[in-house]
């Protein structure tokens, strides 16, 4: 089993979709997220049977990224109760695997000003 998850959220329109891809990808919180359009969702919502068009988002990222990547999701998703699920990464190709942990590791890489001056 590897530290990387894929977490599905779905949204109502592309431009959501777009901006939310974007904001997790420049925000470090996935490596990659694949836009899928036009799927259809039958769910129950508030007591009536629904059927919606979306778009659904495929996020590659880490365990570790999840809580903070499930909070920014919420906060800036459009649904009042945006689907956030993570499934776990049990293997993958070699390659794939190394990119994805190097662009999160260089993500997660924060130069703070004045950490390399050594006391006087």
């Amino acid at each position: 089993m590897t530290d990387n998850i894929v977490v599905l959220s779905t949204c109502a329109d592309r431009e959501e979709a777009d901006r939310l891809a974007r904001t997790l990808v420049e925000a470090g919180l996935a490596a990659c997220v694949t836009v899928i359009p036009q799927i259809f969702s039958y769910y129950r919502w508030k007591g009536a049977l629904e059927c919606s068009e979306e778009f659904l988002l495929l996020i590659k990222s880490a365990r570790d990224l999840f809580p903070e990547l499930r909070q920014r999701l919420e906060a800036e998703h459009s649904y009042e109760a945006p689907e956030v699920l993570a499934i776990p990464v049990l293997d993958g190709s070699p390659n794939y695997l190394n990119w994805l942990q190097g662009e999160l590791r260089r993500a997660r890489e924060v130069t703070v000003p004045g950490d390399n001056v050594e006391s006087a």
